[in-house]
């Protein structure tokens, strides 16, 4: 039976399927999970029209397509500039994510390069726009807990 957040524990298994295996197709996740094929049909329908899973594509390691440098940067935009800023940060290809924030900054961007030095032209782009008054840029040294969701699944399924 679903939770409070709309996940149960099939849900959980078939989601912790997928992401141990990406493309395992609908009878194989039918014939693990112990279920009909149905049932893992329209699981896998409403997990996407409801947004938990929204895409089906590879994971890509940036440092594997020369991109080893992960940086945070924290930037002070100008007021009105949002919207500019925002459309500046999406055509910088090693900008890999923004987010807008609370506290010191107002957005806070992680980016890539292949190396220190090449960090620095990196940051000279992204600052390098009317927009944006000061950054603040930490060099991450590496990554303990990469990106997951996983126990976030586990959490709401039990909840």
């Amino acid at each position: 039976m679903p939770t409070a957040s709309g996940i149960d524990p099939l849900d959980a298994a078939l989601l912790a399927l997928l992401a141990e295996e990406p493309r395992p197709g609908v009878l194989e996740c039918s014939r693990r999970l112990g279920v009909a094929r149905g049932t893992v049909q329209a699981r896998l329908d409403r997990l996407r029209a409801n947004g938990v899973i929204r895409s089906s594509a590879p994971q890509l390691d940036p440092a594997a397509l020369g991109y080893p440098v992960t940086a945070f940067a924290t930037l002070e935009i100008s007021q009105g500039q949002g919207a500019d800023v925002r459309a500046h940060l999406a055509s910088v290809p090693e900008v890999l994510e923004l987010h807008t924030i609370t506290g010191q900054g107002d957005m806070l961007c992680r980016i890539v390069a292949r190396s220190n030095a090449d960090l620095q032209r990196v940051i000279d782009r992204v600052v390098g726009f009317d927009g944006i008054v000061r950054a603040s840029t930490a060099i991450a040294l590496e990554n303990p807990v990469p990106f997951r969701v996983l126990p976030l699944v586990e959490q709401a399924a039990g909840d």
